[in-house]
This record gives structure tokens, sequence and C-alpha cells, in this order.
């Protein structure tokens, strides 16, 4: 659901939408760990000015803990092809 959430809301921000993937590592029941791969040139809009979209993400994910009682963490990471 989470996964699903991000890849679609990223695709709305970036210039690149098919270079969009969304890789989950789970840690362990309550934790697992979400990469963001994006274009190289679409990775500052994902971050936002001083941080402001990629804070507003992760928080909308914190409140998913509320209901399913998982942590995540959300990383970003340029695709190495252009």
């Amino acid at each position: 659901m989470i996964e699903k959430f991000l890849e679609e809301f990223t695709k709305l921000i970036v210039e690149n939408p098919h270079s969009v993937r969304i890789e989950t590592n789970e840690v362990d029941k309550t934790f697992s760990e979400i990469t963001i791969h994006v274009d190289k040139a679409d990775t500052g809009k994902i971050i936002g000015k001083d941080g402001k979209v990629i804070n507003a993400i992760k928080t909308v994910i914190a409140a998913c803990k509320a209901k399913s009682g998982k942590s995540y963490r959300i990383n970003i990471k340029p695709n190495d092809e252009s």
C-alpha cells in the first residue's frame, strides 16, 4: 500500500515518471526501508527546497505507523542510467 502510494506520488512530481522505481527491504516485522529510485535530474524535485518535499512524504508515511505499527525509512537514490 505504501509502496504504491509512493510510486504514484513520485510520478506526479518528476519530469521522467518512467524511471521511477520503488524498492522495499523489510528489515524485520516492525521496520522496513523503502528506496525511491528516480532519474538523476529528478532527485532535487523529490527532495524539494530545504528538504520540504521529502519531509512531507516522510510525515505522511510516519502516520501509517499508527495503523500498522510498522516504521519506515525513506531513501532517495538516483538511477545511474540516463
